[in-house]
């Protein structure tokens, strides 16, 4: 008589259909986020925060092919546009992350104080759940870094989180600046010098590092230049390398710097300075409340800065900071904005924007700026996105209460018109691919496995590397 259960040969069988199945199947994000999901809105009785255009009460955003078309009162939806009652709701412009590291596994390439030719947006991960969380705190677009382990890192790619996509070049932002990542201080030093006695050893092998680098791009542009004026016989040697370093140059590439202390802000201003380099953003910039003035003179334009709201003293250089900081650089005429850099902490953003008022008494315009219209400007992006404005993408935020109040919840967020969160409609899984025999990535994890392993770094890089051990990871 046949057995009322499998054979174990049998159960493999099974099992292993079963999870075929099972990883083939539509999730409920691929049926939430389908490919031909309407961007054609109307926007109905919101508050509207336009961040540039003052407030707009009973407001109303008509959304044609993804864009902004009209922003005013009483619109009414033209045949076929789906609308929105936003009663009692506030909109403002999506948020404008500028520093993460989510979408990526590899951060750094540190194996060489200078990396410029490798690119973190030939390695984006479009099935990050990361993605989604960001979209649940009112984020819309995010500037993705190569680490802080060089001199000069990689290149970054600033992207729409456009979740439920499976191609990666689609969550890329088409015309966006290209950007890429300088770092200082500790980072670099800890790395090359302490842990592979390698230049740089000091802050004054970092300014050593770079100036050569950007010298040589220098000779190379003039190498080039004088093969095709006729006075060489052949072009210099191809190198991506150089390439990158010569759009930096020519202020076709911007520089992103990481960077904590005064002194060392100071220094690659004047070394930028000496090679004509105008674009400037320093990212972390805990001491750039101390030198604001300065900050708000470089160049033509002064340069950036995009900081913590109130985090600090995880390593040495960064014992010196106040949560002031960023109401001071905005006060003195800075460019400032707030990022949040770990992977996860995005999704509160607007809550680290309201801390300016508690810090500093920014008005609420102030602070959002400090999270839409500011990090769009230092990304070269803010023609597209950052405030509400006719002709710009639909990159819009939806809160129950002002975006600023403790009490408030994220309840939309629309990527080029698309709905890409929906808090009423919002599914238990939202992973666009499961893997059976997989672990489940918890909302909770990104802090124990990320920030506790690269925020702590900084102190543990320097009891390691005495011992010989190298932490090549370096992101903050």
């Amino acid at each position: 008589m046949p057995s009322a259960f499998p054979s174990p040969y049998h159960r493999s069988v099974l099992g292993v259909l079963a999870a075929m199945l099972l990883w083939a199947a539509p999730t409920q994000a691929q049926d939430q986020l389908r490919g031909d999901a309407p961007n054609d809105w109307l926007i109905q009785d919101a508050t509207v925060l336009t961040v540039t255009n003052g407030t707009i009460e009973n407001g109303d955003i008509l959304v044609r092919d993804g864009d902004i078309a009209r922003v005013g009162q009483d619109l009414s939806a033209p045949s076929g546009v789906e609308t929105y009652d936003a009663s009692g709701e506030y909109v403002m412009p999506g948020i404008v992350e500028a520093h993460q590291h989510m979408a990526i596994s590899d951060v750094n390439e540190a194996t060489n104080p200078v990396t410029a030719e490798v690119g973190v947006g030939d390695v984006l991960n479009p099935y990050d759940i990361g993605i989604y969380r960001a979209l649940a705190g009112g984020v819309t677009t995010a500037h993705v870094m190569h680490g802080s382990a060089n001199p000069i890192g990689g290149r970054n790619e600033t992207i729409k989180l456009r979740y439920g996509v499976t191609n990666p070049d689609r969550l890329q932002m088409d015309g966006a600046p290209r950007t890429i990542k300088f770092a200082l201080g500790e980072n670099p030093t800890g790395l090359y010098g302490q842990g592979r006695d390698q230049v740089p050893r000091t802050r004054m092998g970092v300014e050593q590092v770079i100036r050569t680098a950007l010298t040589k791009a220098e000779r190379y542009m003039e190498a080039k230049q004088a093969y095709q004026d006729g006075e060489r016989a052949r072009p210099p040697a191809h190198s991506e390398r150089m390439e990158v370093l010569a759009g930096v140059l020519r202020g076709d590439i911007l520089v992103q710097t990481h960077g904590y202390r005064a002194d060392e802000m100071l220094m690659l201003m004047d070394v930028f300075e000496d090679f004509g380099i105008q674009d400037l953003v320093f990212h972390h910039a805990n001491e750039g409340f101390k030198i604001a003035p300065e900050l708000a003179a470089f160049g033509d334009n002064g340069a950036g800065a995009t900081v913590f709201s109130d985090w600090w003293s995880y390593k040495f250089e960064v014992y010196y900071s106040t949560a002031y900081n960023a109401a001071v650089l905005a006060e003195n005429g800075v460019n400032a904005s707030i990022n949040s850099d770990i992977p996860g902490e995005q999704r509160d953003l607007y809550l680290q924007a309201a801390k300016t008022q508690r810090y500093g008494d920014l008005s609420d315009t102030q602070a959002l700026r400090l999270i839409t219209i500011n990090p769009a400007r230092q990304l070269g992006i803010a023609d597209r996105v950052g405030s509400i404005e006719e002709g710009k993408a639909a990159d819009l935020a939806l809160f129950s209460e002002h975006p600023l109040s403790v009490y408030t919840e994220p309840q939309r967020t629309y990527v080029d018109g698309v709905v890409r969160f929906d808090h009423e409609e919002d599914p238990d899984d939202m992973r666009l691919r499961v893997d059976p025999e997989g672990t489940v990535n918890l909302a909770r994890d990104g802090w124990s496995r990320h920030a506790a392993h690269s925020c702590l770094k900084g102190v543990a890089q320097l009891r390691a590397t005495r011992n010989g051990v190298s932490l090549e990871n370096t992101g903050r």
